[in-house]
């Protein structure tokens, strides 16, 4: 982006500091068996974050180290990174084949397969395909199949007619009024919706487009809290604080401890894919969405000392800030990061900016 003219500065600035992070990575992430560690050391010792659990406690710690890898092969034009990413993801494919995987920090409930594995899988596929295309790489159409069946699976099994985006889908085929399968995930929706869109554009699917447009105004219609504004955590499936039977998994008790706080990763990806699917379709009630959201988002997470240039990422249901550790005691910068960045793209990239004369005065 700054190579084009969108941000200021020497791309060396950020692409040296990457290479460090990417030999770090490379050197210390690792296990014998091609898995990744779930949590290292500031020296790069692996460590084990609840004792005798093993270091490789996440398949999403994979898939995000296989995307920076990806990423920076593409940007830097190091195709031994880019055979790296390659070979993590053969062994991605293969736990996720063999069931041989765990998904901390939130483990995936007995009995119930969850969409987060297939969205976190597509959006690799989205970016190794960007790369392999880059290098011209002989797996370019493998990968870009893999990208295609992901989105339809998506499609197909977990949303349906109406926009709603199932979290879990139980293995066997039952009905049930379990909390589980009742829930919405607001802020899981809104990122997956965007990567199925972008693949869409990508790979010249672009039927696709309707139905993620109206699954993003489902999650909005169906997340948005009308008596303090921002997005709930979870809700129901029609809306509201989640209801369903509960049969002792901790998962129910995160849905319905957290259910109704404010956290910033959901609000910076409503940001991108409302203002995304706008662009696409022109459609005035996902302008309005997106004013929306950025009024409450810009009023709510950022600090109030203005020196500190940080957001405050966790907030009750007014929006008050909240000491205490929801997922992960770190800060995650991935969503806001990369979804203001995006922001940034889209508005400025003539092949991708929206227009400033729409006739409505939007700008």
């Amino acid at each position: 982006m700054v190579s084009k003219g969108y941000l200021p500065g020497d791309p060396a600035t950020y692409l040296k500091p990457a290479e460090k992070t990417v030999s770090f990575l490379l050197s210390h992430a690792f296990l014998e068996n091609g898995n990744c560690a779930y949590l290292l050391s500031d020296k790069g010792e692996m460590l084990e974050s609840v004792p005798g659990a093993g270091f490789d406690r996440s398949i999403f710690s994979d898939c995000f180290i296989l995307l920076g890898l990806a990423e920076y092969s593409r940007v830097s034009g190091e195709v031994e990174v880019l055979d790296r990413a390659l070979q993590l993801y053969d062994r991605i494919c293969i736990r996720i084949a063999a069931g041989d995987f765990r998904t901390e920090p939130y483990p995936t409930p007995t009995g119930l397969k969850g969409q987060s594995v297939f969205m976190i899988l597509l959006r690799v596929t989205q970016v190794l395909a960007e790369s392999v295309a880059a290098f011209q790489h002989d797996r370019s159409d493998e990968i870009t199949r893999a990208s295609v069946s992901l989105c339809r699976e998506i499609l197909e099994s977990y949303c349906d007619e109406d926009g709603r985006v199932a979290e879990f889908l139980p293995l066997t085929t039952h009905a049930s009024d379990g909390l589980l399968l009742r829930h919405v995930n607001p802020g899981h929706v809104f990122e997956c919706m965007w990567f199925i869109i972008n693949t869409a554009l990508q790979q010249k699917q672009n039927q696709w487009i309707p139905k993620a447009v109206t699954a993003i105004k489902t999650a909005a219609s169906l997340g948005w809290d009308q008596a303090y504004g921002g997005f709930f955590r979870f809700v129901s499936e029609t809306g509201g604080e989640p209801v369903g039977t509960i049969s002792g998994q901790p998962y129910e008790r995160l849905i319905l401890d957290t259910w109704d706080l404010k956290l910033w990763w959901p609000h910076s990806e409503a940001l991108y894919s409302t203002l995304l699917a706008y662009k696409l379709t022109q459609d005035d009630q996902l302008y309005s969405l997106f004013r929306q959201i950025h009024e409450y988002v810009f009023q709510t997470f950022p600090n109030p000392d203005s020196q500190i240039g940080e957001w405050i990422q966790i907030r009750d249901r007014q929006g008050i800030p909240l000491e205490k550790c929801v997922a992960l005691p770190v800060k995650d910068p991935y969503h806001i990061l990369q979804d203001v960045l995006l922001i940034i793209e889209l508005l400025h990239d003539p092949e991708n900016a929206l227009s400033t004369e729409t006739g409505n005065g939007k700008n």
